[in-house]
């Protein structure tokens, strides 16, 4: 046998990872004056808890469990056993509790921030879904922009729950579906979903196969999508935008102004178009609207992992508290391209509760 070439193969593996152990010397003294106690803190320190409080799970490891059960929706239990097997580090499904809440309570500031940087912004995308507190229907709310996502668990779907984030008077743009609740924000301009209407269009079609009002309406709405991407392509001008604009609203108006059709639900379709007929051309108006609420269903799709994963959603209102603080830090972490882990280890070595630069101001859009 002869050689006839030296291959190579490469293999990427996973380092065995083991705990650090770090013995901190605190230094402990008495003001000679009026004796008041002091005491030192190194800066990877999490808590000036000394005592029978004085073994601490360090920030990265606080980071990792507050990632695996707030973005990957991995049970406490789960992720006590994995850092047992993987990591050699044995913790309570308790001390991880105790240590995920301590998180949230050191970011709470920065939750406010982040919601007055969303109840600021001149457009915001919302959306909601069912949760579970205490075995008890309650809604969590997203309300999101291009860099900032704020989330809140509230127990309705009214406006006074909408409201919670944006405030009763928010007077931007509201990029929503077609719930009755955000109708109400009646100082905001509106866009409907035209996703929602499509897929209206197309269950009802699969009823009533080529209904005239139904199909109409789809071609109208798909027309319509057609004409914006043609505009931000630059294959049309603003006065070309600006003619087929009214003549899709004409079209659509003199459409909903004939009689209703003898079907149920066609008819209450149409009914929904009328209520919602100032509100679904607002894209052309102003191309950069999206025309859907797509970034509103996007946010809220880890939470329903989570929710499929967890029960449901939290067994207290501390854990659905913690849950909207630490959900929303994460998700504008990722909107804005910040490492997560950097993000919350700075949060939990915090000497009190602050705001990280990174999260205090929205970036630039270039």
């Amino acid at each position: 046998m002869r050689r006839v070439r030296v291959a190579t193969q490469y293999q990427e593996e996973l380092p065995v990872q083991r705990p650090i152990v770090r013995a901190f010397a605190i230094h402990i003294g008495e003001c000679t004056q009026c004796h008041r106690r002091v005491q030192g803190r190194h800066p990877r320190q999490t808590s000036e808890a000394l005592g029978a409080a004085a073994v601490q799970l360090g920030p990265q490891t606080v980071a990792l469990a507050v990632l695996l059960n707030k973005r990957f929706g991995l049970p406490y239990g789960k992720i006590a056993a994995l850092l047992r097997d993987r990591f050699g580090l044995t913790v309570t499904r308790g001390g991880l509790v105790h240590a995920v809440h301590r998180a949230a309570r050191q970011a709470q500031p920065t939750y406010e921030t982040l919601c007055a940087t969303v109840r600021g912004s001149p457009v915001v995308t919302a959306d909601e879904t069912s949760w579970r507190v205490d075995a008890d229907l309650q809604w969590l709310w997203a309300f999101v922009t291009p860099e900032t996502t704020a989330y809140a668990i509230q127990p309705g779907r009214g406006l006074a729950q909408a409201a919670h984030i944006i405030g009763v008077d928010y007077a931007g743009v509201l990029q929503r579906d077609g719930w009755q609740s955000y109708r109400q924000f009646t100082h905001a301009a509106h866009q409907t979903c035209l996703a929602h209407l499509l897929r209206r269009c197309r269950t009802l079609l699969l009823d009533y196969p080529a209904h005239p009002f139904v199909t109409t309406v789809k071609a109208i709405l798909h027309a319509a999508l057609t004409t914006r991407d043609r505009y931000l392509a630059g294959t049309i001008s603003a006065h070309g935008l600006a003619v087929a604009r009214g003549q899709y609203l004409e079209r659509l108006g003199q459409l909903l102004e004939r009689t209703p059709s003898r079907h149920l639900r066609v008819r209450r379709f149409q009914g929904h178009l009328i209520v919602e007929y100032d509100a679904i051309f607002s894209f052309l108006f102003d191309p950069t609207l999206d025309a859907t609420n797509w970034r509103a269903e996007q946010a809220l799709r880890p939470a329903v992992v989570t929710r499929k994963m967890c029960g449901g959603g939290n067994r207290t209102r501390r854990g659905a508290d913690s849950q909207q603080v630490l959900a929303s830090v994460l998700r504008t972490a990722d909107q804005r391209g910040l490492d997560a882990t950097d993000v919350l280890v700075t949060l939990l070595t915090a000497r009190t509760p602050s705001v990280p630069p990174s999260l205090r101001t929205v970036p630039a859009i270039h």
